[in-house]
């Protein structure tokens, strides 16, 4: 009786499913549409700018512009290299040694903090933690004047010299905390993580760092890549920090660099901004290529993290 129920009901229910289909159909095509025409609205600029970049010098002010050369100069992207006076290869060799050095400290020392913070019970950790989460709120412009005389004061009493216009103001606070976000999403992550796993490491005879390197880490994956991208895209595109620090050209980042070969002096005869529109396509390609290749990985990671306050 109950086959012959599901047999009468089965079509009933494909069609009712059916009609549902088609009311949704109209919406469905409304928000592909919205999405389509935003993504054309955001994509417009960077197609510019790869127009831009492979443009010959000629077509640069030809009125009205056009959005794509008659005929591409990938050649462009080469020159950038060989420009006189701005050492745009130097330059984004530092921008990946500075990155590296920042994002290897905020996994370290975030995930130190947050494990702290997940798995001991200490007093006042919660109090602590909440003014670690109130300092997401402050802007970074009100604590840069005191980082800047932090680092030139400082090391003047301690061994008579200043850390301005060297690389260890960019990458140095990464390794003490590497920010409240970063602590925040893993203390999140290790919270999903059944303690049920310390107290069996415990039985077995590891102490609190074997729990965390050979059983909180493994499972963290997800979450220790979002902090990874997350600090890389910050880093890699970082700009008032270089600007504030450094002074010599041959220490800049990329962020700075491109800034710097904007206004240094052109020949009106011989303009530049296609080669500058090909520095910034090179600039921006690393962080598009993780972006894009690593999104399922971070969006898992802040999904998963979010799920137990």
């Amino acid at each position: 009786m109950s086959s012959a129920g599901q047999t009468l009901t089965s079509p009933r229910a494909a069609a009712a499913a059916q009609r549902r289909g088609a009311r949704l159909a109209p919406g469905r095509l409304a928000l592909y549409l919205i999405a389509v025409f935003g993504s054309a609205l955001f994509l417009g600029p960077y197609i510019f700018t790869v127009g831009s970049a492979l443009k010959a010098p000629s077509e640069l002010y030809v009125f009205p512009p056009s959005l794509w050369p008659a005929t591409p100069q990938p050649q462009n992207f080469a020159r950038v290299f060989q420009v006189e006076k701005v050492p745009f290869g130097l330059w984004y060799l530092n921008t990946i040694i500075i990155t590296a050095l920042a994002v290897i400290g905020t996994v370290l020392s975030a995930t130190a903090a947050a494990y702290g913070f997940a798995r001991f019970r200490w007093w006042g950790r919660d109090f602590w933690f909440m003014v670690l989460l109130s300092t997401l709120v402050l802007p970074e412009e009100v604590v840069i004047i005191p980082k800047f005389l932090m680092f030139d004061r400082i090391p003047r009493w301690l061994f008579d010299t200043t850390l301005i216009d060297t690389w260890w103001p960019l990458f140095l606070p990464s390794w003490f905390g590497g920010g409240a976000f970063y602590v925040f999403l893993l203390r999140q992550f290790f919270l999903q993580i059944p303690r049920e796993l310390d107290e069996a490491a415990k039985i077995d005879g590891a102490n609190s760092f074997q729990i965390l390197f050979r059983v909180l880490l493994p499972l963290s994956g997800p979450a220790l890549a979002t902090v990874a991208i997350f600090a890389f895209l910050g880093h890699w595109n970082d700009f008032i920090h270089p600007l504030i620090y450094l002074n010599t050209p041959e220490r800049f980042t990329l962020a700075l660099g491109l800034r710097w070969f904007q206004q240094q002096p052109t020949d009106p005869t011989e303009p530049r901004e296609h080669l500058l529109m090909a520095g910034s396509v090179l600039f921006t390609l690393p962080a598009i290529l993780i972006f894009f290749s690593m999104q399922r990985i971070f969006v898992r990671g802040i999904v998963m993290s979010g799920i137990k306050g």
